[in-house]
């Protein structure tokens, strides 16, 4: 079998006029030729109200009507973002083989370089595009793990990461408030065990056939995405439509995760997103996913079961592992396993 180095898509994507036989959907899954504009985009959210309860009402009905929007006024530096994006784009145009060196040094693999989906070897289809998987809980115990190349890349990212950390548990505050939940219900274990996803695109001859990402929900609480400017690709489902979502300049994309699903008792919807490639540009994207410690408990929060059987449990009661677990086998089937009926008599 071919090493690592080998099979990133970024090592062989130029050598090839036409997508491999692995990398072709199915006729219903491929997004085929490109969305023309619809005119119809995502909500965005001013994060610099002056009332924010405002705020959090905005938050809350973006959430509600896309689980999908985007935030501006966020607090975090232009200068930050760019570097950022500018030195993972650096790390994922490295040789293969240097970046698999940099990736191979935490003895517990949570620090990794993949290609397609973390279930590649058992994928009958691949997706087009290489990840880089770095954990970054506040205590910042994987940090010493992460690449040491390109230079000043722990540095740069470690304090974006900090940044973020601040910025999620705004938004995590401002949602729970509009939701009636207590004062730092989301805030604890539930979002304690931030990861980084550093996504790598390259331009693929033929985007009407491959897919970067399959329509899917993040199994987490919320999304945090940095996007390149000018570059499109995440598409989000609404209404039976696929909406472009556009980058804003000095903005944030969030996303409601599956996690935030269960716990508002279906009041908020992980909303299905996907990615697709272009024939004539990389896209790099930032990913900060925001997870709860394995430990923790993922059930409907009371507020949302008290008052008779129309707030009866709609999702079953489980720890993060079992979720994890459950979600690395069923992937976009996994809902059934969540339905509170499917609790075992």
């Amino acid at each position: 079998m071919a090493s690592l180095d080998e099979l990133l898509v970024s090592s062989w994507f130029n050598v090839h006029s036409s997508v491999p036989p692995s990398y072709v959907h199915p006729p219903e899954t491929r997004p085929g030729n490109p969305i023309p504009a619809s005119g119809k985009t995502i909500p965005v959210v001013d994060l610099r109200g002056h009332d924010p309860a405002a705020v959090a009402e905005n938050i809350l009905k973006a959430s509600e009507d896309f689980g999908f929007f985007q935030v501006i006024n966020h607090g975090v530096s232009e200068e930050l973002m760019k570097k950022t994006l500018k030195i993972c784009k650096d790390f994922h145009a490295m040789p293969g083989k240097d970046k698999v060196e940099e990736c191979w040094r935490d003895p517990s693999g949570r620090c990794k370089l993949h290609t397609g989906s973390e279930n590649y070897s058992r994928d009958a289809i691949q997706y087009w595009k290489d990840t880089l998987t770095l954990p970054c809980p506040p205590s910042g115990e994987y940090v010493q793990y992460w690449p040491h190349k390109p230079p000043d890349y722990r540095e740069v990212v470690w304090k974006y990461a900090q940044e973020l950390r601040k910025l999620e548990q705004k938004i995590l505050e401002l949602l729970g408030e509009a939701l009636g939940l207590s004062t730092g219900y989301l805030c604890g274990k539930l979002s304690e065990n931030p990861t980084l996803l550093v996504h790598h695109y390259p331009p693929c001859p033929e985007p009407s056939l491959t897919l970067g990402l399959a329509k899917h929900r993040d199994p987490n609480l919320i999304t945090i995405l940095l996007q390149e400017q000018d570059v499109n690709g995440l598409q989000v489902l609404k209404d039976g439509e696929w909406i472009q979502v556009e980058p804003l300049p000095n903005g944030f994309v969030v996303n409601i995760g599956l996690l935030l699903q269960m716990i508002s008792n279906g009041r908020l919807v992980g909303a299905e997103h996907r990615v697709v490639t272009n024939s004539t540009t990389a896209r790099t994207s930032v990913a900060y996913f925001v997870y709860p410690s394995n430990e923790s408990v993922i059930e409907p929060a009371e507020v949302f079961t008290k008052g008779g059987t129309s707030a009866t449990p709609t999702y079953r009661s489980m720890t993060f592992s079992e979720f994890r677990r459950n979600f690395f086998y069923k992937g976009s089937n996994i809902e059934p396993e969540l339905a509170h009926s499917n609790i075992k008599s």
